[in-house]
């Protein structure tokens, strides 16, 4: 999760005044986290993602002395991500790049049972299908606010599009999924 505009705003400060890396590594592991899911959902590649997101963090240190300057440093860093990611896409449009290290896998030990453990899986399984199904745009609204805990008007400075349609996303994305939990639970 990141940190509060306060805390960051202090780290920015000692940052760009002190060259503090101290302050840089906590603004570092504040920040990549939520940068690298960003830059992930958009490249489909870890590796691609992990390169933005820290090419993100560099460009921030090398601008160090100006990041005062900046009102939001989080969508300062989001937005940044999104044309670095633009700019691969754009390079990389002809063709189709897939790492092994993309291949998602999973193990989980849990000290539930069986049935449970099923049920568990297969209420994630769907939720998680609902949320791919999810328009692209919608999709991305949604895991900016509930997943990385980012503002609307962040959300819409990040991408690029108005509030009111960063709430419109989300309640198109709260409304399927709250379908398919009704489905589930036969709650209709």
């Amino acid at each position: 999760m990141l940190k509060p505009a306060a805390d960051l705003s202090h780290l920015i400060c000692d940052i760009a005044l002190y060259d503090s890396e101290n302050a840089y590594e906590k603004l570092f592991k504040s920040l990549f986290p939520a940068l690298y899911r960003f830059c992930y959902y958009l490249l489909k590649s870890r590796e691609l993602a992990e390169e933005v997101a820290n090419d993100v963090m560099i460009t921030l240190w090398k601008n160090r002395k100006k990041l005062p300057e900046i009102q939001n440093i989080k969508v300062y860093s989001f937005v940044i991500a999104r044309n670095l990611c633009l700019n691969i896409l754009n390079k990389h449009a002809k063709r189709e790049l897939i790492f092994l290290e993309d291949i998602d896998i999973q193990i989980v030990l849990d000290s539930l049972n069986p049935e449970q453990i099923l049920i568990n899986d297969e209420l994630k399984k769907k939720l998680e299908q609902a949320t791919e199904a999810l328009p692209n745009k919608c999709k991305l609204v949604f895991k900016l606010v509930k997943e990385d805990g980012m503002s609307y008007k962040e959300t819409a400075a990040i991408l690029n599009i108005s509030i009111k349609t960063v709430d419109a996303h989300l309640v198109t994305a709260v409304k399927k999924l709250t379908a398919v939990l009704k489905v589930e639970f036969n709650l209709m």
